[in-house]
């Protein structure tokens, strides 16, 4: 071999040797980075491992395994989820056992779309928005409109309960598969700190503890459900527990859902060490709440029927998975006394279709709404009377009287009888209950014919639209009285109730404004109407609106005569007709009416003006209200005497077809007057009722 042949070789050997060295140095500063970050998420899943064995009770008998691995972390894991998948001394509403029975029968079209929705991220928040993409990497913090309800509603994860019906109902282990991630990915993305108040008010706390139960039940027999998930449920579920512990709303309904979230993981994991702690906080807290938030007449504080309907729920549904896993001295009788006395409510109070009145934060609904709850009720209090509204009338019997009133809530309700047809009219003037509560003392909602003739405006929107809040929320848009259209406060009496067989009355009184007051007498008449009488009365000064509103639709006006009636082509109309003073004037108002949240429209509206000088005792309005169905009712009314607003005594003459009645009250006698007919032919005839 030639001496530069020799060199050429040498040379190249130490280059190959020099990138050998080089390419092994490369390789293995490429995998340092993979492999650091392997290590510090082993050791990361170890820890939050040993964080939940810590916080648990391993000494039961079939815990030993458990323990038995403390050393292992990850095998420890393994046998708590085996643990888990065998345990059946819990009990829960959604029964595991149940799930073999469920293909084809468990989940609805709607909760199938909203599934395969979540697969994709696409989510439900609040449900009056659009579904919205929350990201291939989820964005849980997602606010798609300025409504803060949709970034909160979406931390509710209403989504993932239909997801797990839609497992149990098609078995697609997608579902199952999906849920994990998601859950995994919440508990990771979601600490409790500053930067993550959006998913940490209490009240979203509380429902989440709550579902979570109920979707584990879901899950965990899924192959899906892995250790690594079960130990990010756990821990998630004690530190929603701990949580829960420092916050208590006391006299809202969000103090009933902080305390049903705890119980519920207390109850469902009472392997955690501080389980019963919990548990009994929880049950202390909602013993105190269903005397603190229920009036003695079973309504509960914050006057609006839907979240009235709601505490029905979170008081029963504690109760009820108490006494399912032998905690019978957990409530005593008088929170179940009570609970049914709660169920009254809608029926007491409700359309004869089945709708709410939408006094305050509240909306119509749908009619029969609540037939599925009546017939629980039903059963769980062996009622007839409820059994009779669950089935519209069907079976049961109807309740024994058709005149309700609930004197601590100020709400009271006059029907004609219990058929959907009835003629039925709710009036409120209660006290303040909160924020869900409209200052609207003294307003009403007529339903006749199937019809809800004069609904209350409703509420339209929590958050996002201030204006359009405000606007729902002032006392002219309501019917009732108001002084220079500002809004009233609430100082409410209940001077007078006494219903009867022909005629049943009402009178409240509201001291909405500095030195004027608003008494408001009802009359419900054969039956049929209703003779309104409104005083306002006191040394204030200024312009006196009494205001009312229709359902949407065209209206008929006719000003010389006060009158204002709906035109329906079919079916029912009210005809509503203010007696004729000096200066007294109709006048058309803005009316808008919401029945959906978010959505709105327009309908008819008017107010009846007159001006109050200061040196005045006081105004008097009389206003007929009648519903009929084909022809308007032709009355005149007229008070009998010279009684100064405001005064105890007050009768009316009632003229119709030639015949007259004369009806009236006196508080001082504490009973109805003498109704006096004076027929065509002369014959007078006379009663009390």
């Amino acid at each position: 071999m030639k001496p530069d042949q020799s060199r050429s070789i040498r040379f190249i050997r130490k280059i190959s040797f020099l990138l050998l060295l080089l390419g092994s140095l490369f390789f293995e500063i490429g995998l340092a980075q993979p492999i650091d970050k392997l290590k510090i998420q082993k050791e990361d899943d170890i820890q939050k491992i040993e964080r939940l064995l810590s916080r648990l009770n391993l000494n039961e008998t079939a815990l030993v395994p458990v323990k038995q691995s403390l050393n292992n972390p990850e095998k420890a894991a393994e046998e708590l989820l085996r643990y888990y998948r065998l345990r059946s001394s819990i009990k829960h509403p959604i029964d595991r056992n149940s799930k073999a029975d469920s293909p084809g029968n468990n989940a609805s079209e709607k909760d199938i779309e909203i599934a395969n929705d979540a697969l994709k991220h696409i989510f439900v928040g609040q449900s009056a928005y659009p579904p919205h993409f929350c990201g291939d990497d989820i964005d849980w913090n997602s606010r798609p409109v300025p409504d803060n309800e949709w970034v909160w509603q979406l931390n509710r994860m209403s989504f993932w309960e239909s997801m797990g019906r839609a497992y149990w109902h098609t078995g697609h282990e997608k579902y199952a598969k999906e849920w994990c991630e998601q859950l995994v990915d919440w508990t990771c993305k979601n600490p409790n700190d500053n930067d993550h108040k959006y998913a940490w008010r209490s009240i979203e706390a509380g429902i989440r503890g709550y579902r979570w139960t109920g979707l584990y039940q879901r899950f965990i027999d899924s192959p899906s459900f892995t250790p690594a998930v079960l130990v990010a449920f756990l821990n998630s579920c004690y530190d929603h527990a701990e949580y829960l512990m420092t916050k208590y709303r006391t006299r809202s309904n969000w103090g009933l859902m902080e305390a049903e979230g705890m119980a519920f993981i207390a109850i469902t994991f009472p392997e955690f060490k501080d389980a019963e702690k919990w548990r009994n906080e929880a049950f202390r807290r909602l013993n105190n709440e269903i005397t603190v938030q229920v009036y003695p007449d079973g309504h509960q504080r914050e006057l609006a029927i839907g979240y009235h309907v709601g505490c029905i729920r979170w008081f029963q549904r504690t109760y009820d998975l108490a006494k399912m896993n032998g905690l019978n001295d957990a409530f005593p009788e008088s929170y179940l006394e009570t609970i049914e006395k709660m169920c009254e409510i809608p029926m007491k109070l409700g359309m004869p279709d089945g709708t709410n009145a939408q006094f305050g934060d509240a909306w119509a609904g749908t009619p029969g709404q609540y037939n599925e709850l009546f017939l629980t009720w039903a059963e769980m209090f062996d009622r007839d009377d409820f059994l009779y509204r669950a089935t519209n009338g069907e079976k049961g019997v109807k309740p024994t009287s058709t005149s309700f009133a609930l004197k601590e809530s100020g709400l009271y309700s006059i029907r004609s009888d219990w058929d959907r047809d009835a003629i039925c009219l709710v009036l409120k003037c209660g006290p303040d209950g909160g924020g869900h509560c409209q200052p609207d003392n003294g307003t009403f909602e007529l339903f006749a014919g199937g019809r809800n003739l004069m609904p209350d405006a409703g509420s339209y929107i929590y958050n996002g639209d201030p204006e359009n809040r405000a606007w729902f929320r002032q006392t002219k848009v309501h019917q009732t009285l108001t002084l220079n259209g500002e809004n009233t406060k609430y100082d409410p009496k209940l001077l007078l109730w006494k219903p009867g067989n022909e005629m049943d009355i009402l009178v409240v009184e509201n001291a909405g404004y500095k030195n004027l007051t608003h008494r408001r007498s009802v009359f419900f008449i054969d039956k049929r109407y209703f003779v309104f009488v409104d005083e306002a009365f006191g040394n204030a000064a200024g312009v006196v609106d009494l205001h009312f509103q229709m359902a949407p639709g065209e209206a008929i006006f006719d000003d010389e005569n006060l009158s204002v009636h709906s035109d329906f082509k079919e079916g029912w109309n009210v005809h509503v007709q203010a007696e004729k003073q000096e200066g007294l004037k109709l006048e058309e108002e803005e009316g808008q009416i919401s029945f959906v949240y978010t959505k709105k429209e327009p309908r008819p509206a008017f107010r009846y003006r007159i001006k109050k000088e200061s040196e005045n005792s006081g105004i008097r309005f009389i206003t007929l209200v009648a519903p009929f169905e084909n022809e308007k009712p032709n009355l005149k009314i007229k008070v009998v005497g010279d009684p100064q607003p405001g005064s105890s005594n007050l009768q009316l003459e009632i003229q119709e077809n030639g015949e007259s009645k004369i009806i009236g009250y006196s508080f001082l006698e504490k009973e109805l007057r003498i109704i006096r007919y004076i027929g065509t032919g002369g014959i007078t005839y006379s009663r009390k009722i």
